[in-house]
C-alpha cells in the first residue's frame, strides 16, 4: 500500500506537480555568484558612504596627518639633540686637552720652581760663605782666595781661580789674571803660561775663572803661579804646588 502511494507521488498522476525549465548546475552556480558579488558590492558601498557620512575616514585622515606632523617634529628636535649632543662632546673633548696641557704645564713649571729654589739656596750659601771672608776692618782689595789645579790624564791641567775684593760695597774691578806653570821636560827645567795670554775679567764682589791648559809631551808640572794684573800693576799672587 504504503509503495503504491510513493509511486503515485512519483508519476504523472501525483496530486500535485510543477512543470520546471531544465538549468544547468554551472550556469546557476555563476548566476548566484554575481548575485553574492552584486549584494556584496551593495554593502561596501554602503559601509564607504556610511563612513562618509559620519565624517569617521575624515577623522582618521586628519588623526593620521597629525601623527606624521608631531613624527617630522620629534624627527628634528631628535636631529637637534643630536648636535647639541656631538657639541657638547666636543667642548668636553677640548676641556680635557686642555686640562692635560694645564697639568704638564704646571709640573713643569714645578720642577723650574724646585730647581730656582735649589739654585737660590745655593747662591745664598756661596754669598755667606765670601761675606765671611771679607773683613770687617783693615784696607781692604783684590785678593785671590783659592787656587786649583790637577793634571787629568797626565795631558790636561784643568785649573779654577777665585778673586774676591775684600770690602763691603766695592766698586767694579777690572783686570787680568796671567796664570805660569813651571816643571820639567825631558829632565830639564820647564816653564810656560796660557797660550792666549792673560785673561781679561771683571768682578764686583767675586768672580771665578778657570779653564784647561794642555801640556807639551814629556813635560811634568811641579807648581802653577797665578797673578791679577791692574794694568802693570800686581794687585795679588797665589802659588800652588802639585
Amino acid at each position: 500500500m504504503r509503495l503504491r502511494l510513493l509511486l503515485r507521488r512519483l508519476t504523472v498522476s501525483a496530486p500535485r506537480m510543477a512543470v520546471r525549465s531544465a538549468l544547468p548546475w554551472p550556469f546557476r552556480w555563476a548566476v548566484v555568484a554575481v548575485v553574492a558579488g552584486f549584494c556584496a558590492a551593495i554593502g561596501l558601498w554602503a559601509f564607504e558612504f556610511g563612513k562618509d557620512i559620519a565624517g569617521l575616514d575624515r577623522g582618521s585622515k586628519a588623526e593620521m596627518q597629525k601623527t606624521y606632523a608631531e613624527l617630522a617634529r620629534l624627527q628634528l628636535e631628535l636631529a637637534g639633540l643630536r648636535a647639541e649632543r656631538d657639541k657638547a662632546q666636543s667642548v668636553a673633548n677640548t676641556a680635557s686637552t686642555l686640562l692635560t696641557s694645564e697639568k704638564v704645564t704646571q709640573e713643569r713649571l714645578a720642577v723650574q720652581v724646585k730647581n730656582l729654589e735649589a739654585d737660590n739656596r745655593r747662591l745664598r750659601d756661596d754669598l755667606g760663605f765670601f761675606e765671611k771672608l771679607i773683613p770687617t776692618t783693615g784696607v781692604g782689595g783684590i785678593a785671590i782666595r783659592s787656587l786649583q789645579a790637577q793634571v787629568e790624564q797626565g795631558r790636561v791641567v784643568k785649573w779654577q781661580v777665585l778673586v774676591i775684593q775684600a770690602v763691603k760695597d766695592p766698586v767694579e774691578f777690572s783686570g787680568r789674571l796671567e796664570l805660569s806653570f813651571v816643571g820639567v821636560q825631558n829632565g830639564k827645567p820647564w816653564a810656560a803660561a796660557l797660550p792666549g795670554g792673560p785673561q781679561v775679567f771683571k768682578l764686583k764682589q767675586y768672580g771665578r775663572l778657570d779653564g784647561v791648559f794642555d801640556l807639551p809631551p814629556h813635560a811634568v808640572i811641579k807648581e802653577v803661579s797665578a797673578r791679577v794684573l791692574d794694568g802693570s800693576v800686581t794687585k795679588a799672587v797665589q802659588t800652588v804646588k802639585l
